[in-house]
């Protein structure tokens, strides 16, 4: 599939933030990449991203900031999913720098005993792995049909937190990936957790949920604090439909409100994209990796970056 460029811009409102402007790239992984997370440290650049072949957790780096990337052919970050937990349905993973000489990886994981994913961490001292699990999940809500892709968050005064998906849309409902009569919630949840990253603290809150024009579900939440102002970024319709999109949502506190931007940030057409999702913004916001649907049988999502900049208040074109 050939490279392209593209620019593109998005309103996005608090209800407005400034204008993001941004360059499309990719793609940069030419092989199944789903749900990719970035993690910059001082000695390179990291992707991770959902199981793949007997893969639970794949590993791409970049030495140029995320302009070239290599696969890690064969390395798996996460090749214990922990006691708790079944291989091979491994999903979303993201990766923080706890800034102790330690990195956490989240991600989603199938509970034998639970009979549905849950949410859980583990550590290790490079970036690259082997992450060491926990010995127990974060959370699982298994009455709203479990819980999947985590992402990391420091707030400005040090506190962590994680953001997941309560995975309402795997409880059933008929259409391509569940939920089509709308009967169940998939809500986004944020968890405080304590300094070390792995140990919720408190209940989890609930910051959005699906509206009309989600379909039948949200999923893939990333948080980042961009100039004062909370941004949520997350995908809304079925992953394997080209309905599937980023969106985001923005808001004065980490609990909310959040208010849903007018129109999503990158939707199927969008010079040539199909079924863009699963994004995740470096911490700044000026650089994000999502993947793209590439084959629908088997389902293959390659990677593909953009750079950003957020151009004051004025809305210009």
């Amino acid at each position: 599939m050939p490279s392209f460029s593209r620019i593109f811009f998005a309103l996005i409102s608090l209800a407005a933030l400034p204008l993001t402007w941004a360059i499309v790239n990719g793609p940069v992984i030419s092989a199944n990449f789903p749900d990719p997370a970035i993690l910059v440290t001082s000695g390179g650049t990291y992707a991770f991203a959902t199981n793949s072949g007997n893969i639970n957790i794949q590993v791409a780096t970049s030495t140029d900031g995320g302009v070239t990337w290599e696969l890690q052919s064969g390395v798996d970050a996460l090749p214990n999913v922990g006691s708790w937990a079944s291989a091979n349905s491994t999903w979303a993973p993201d990766v923080i720098d706890r800034g102790d000489g330690t990195f956490v990886m989240y991600y989603a994981a199938w509970s034998t005993s639970h009979s549905t994913h849950c949410v859980a961490a583990a550590t290790s001292v490079t970036p690259v792995g082997p992450y060491t699990p926990e010995s127990h999940p974060i959370a699982c809500q298994t009455s709203g049909g479990g819980a999947i892709d985590p992402a990391g968050f420091q707030d400005t005064n040090g506190t962590r937190y994680i953001v997941y998906k309560v995975d309402g849309s795997s409880l059933g409902g008929g259409g391509p990936c569940g939920n089509a009569n709308g009967e169940y919630s998939t809500p986004i949840m944020l968890q405080e957790m304590e300094a070390d990253g792995v140990t919720p603290t408190g209940e989890p809150v609930q910051i959005l949920d699906r509206g009309q024009s989600d379909g039948p579900l949200i999923e893939a939440p990333v948080l980042i604090l961009h100039n004062g102002t909370y941004v949520l970024f997350f995908s809304s319709n079925c992953y394997n439909t080209d309905l599937y999109d980023i969106s985001y949502a923005t808001a004065p506190s980490i609990s909310g409100p959040y208010t849903k931007a007018s129109s999503p940030l990158l939707i199927t057409g969008d010079d040539g994209l199909r079924a863009p999702g699963g994004a995740t913004p470096r911490l700044d916001g000026q650089f994000m990796v999502f993947h793209a649907t590439v084959n629908t049988n088997p389902l293959t999502r390659y990677m593909y970056t953009a750079t950003a900049t957020w151009n004051g208040t004025i809305v210009s074109t």
